[in-house]
């Protein structure tokens, strides 16, 4: 199993990060925060613009919004910043400014960012091609929880890309995604190489993770 497929993932688990809800009549003293320069609501206001609620979607203003918040240093407006970079969404797409932003927010521990990151060096979009990397970040994502990168830990540990290769690990990692929705064809695929004694183990050490990994 390549690294063709995450591409697909990429753009399936690239979203803006939640928000607070907010009304309509929110929006006025929601945006008064924001030209005082709070970095909270003006990550808010553009999550409003970029999804539409209470107004019409709107991405270069919900752009312009992530823009000032990223630039404070706000971890979840950097990775929603990197989301408008990868699509061209209220901007023209950029890769390496994506994974730009994408770094600065995975550094700061947003785990959606460092699985996005990973998915960047895995395909060498806006950054040189690098499986190794690419583990480091999936890795550090999949340990928050993740099920994305903890399905691409799987992956790679079955393909041994950027790290020596370990069915028992790779099935480990692709149940545990499995139980939390993602696709269990990879896992499925894995067992299917694996001696029955292999599968125990990965069986066992699947257990172990979903105590420690699992959300």
């Amino acid at each position: 199993m390549k690294f063709k497929s995450l591409l697909v993932m990429l753009v399936a688990g690239l979203i803006g990060l939640p928000f607070m809800i907010y009304g309509e009549e929110d929006i006025p003293a929601l945006r008064e925060k924001a030209e005082r320069g709070n970095a909270l609501a003006q990550n808010n206001l553009g999550a409003i613009y970029h999804n539409g609620e209470g107004v019409a979607p709107d991405y270069k203003e919900a752009f312009k919004w992530y823009r000032l918040a990223a630039k404070q240093g706000f971890s979840e407006a950097q990775y929603n910043l990197g989301v408008m970079y990868s699509f061209g969404n209220g901007v023209s797409q950029d890769y390496k400014e994506a994974s730009k932003w994408f770094r600065l927010a995975a550094k700061q521990g947003i785990a959606d960012a460092q699985y996005s990151l990973g998915i960047r060096y895995a395909n060498g979009e806006g950054v040189p091609k690098d499986y190794k990397e690419a583990f480091k970040w999936h890795r550090l994502a999949a340990e928050q929880g993740h099920a994305k990168a903890q399905l691409t830990l799987g992956i790679m540990y079955c393909g041994g890309e950027g790290v020596p290769k370990d069915y028992e690990k790779a099935y480990a990692w692709a149940n545990i995604a499995a139980v939390q929705g993602e696709s269990a064809k990879a896992r499925n695929l894995i067992a299917k190489n694996m001696t029955p004694s292999q599968l125990k183990k990965g069986q066992q050490l699947s257990r172990k993770y979903a105590k420690k990994y699992m959300k």
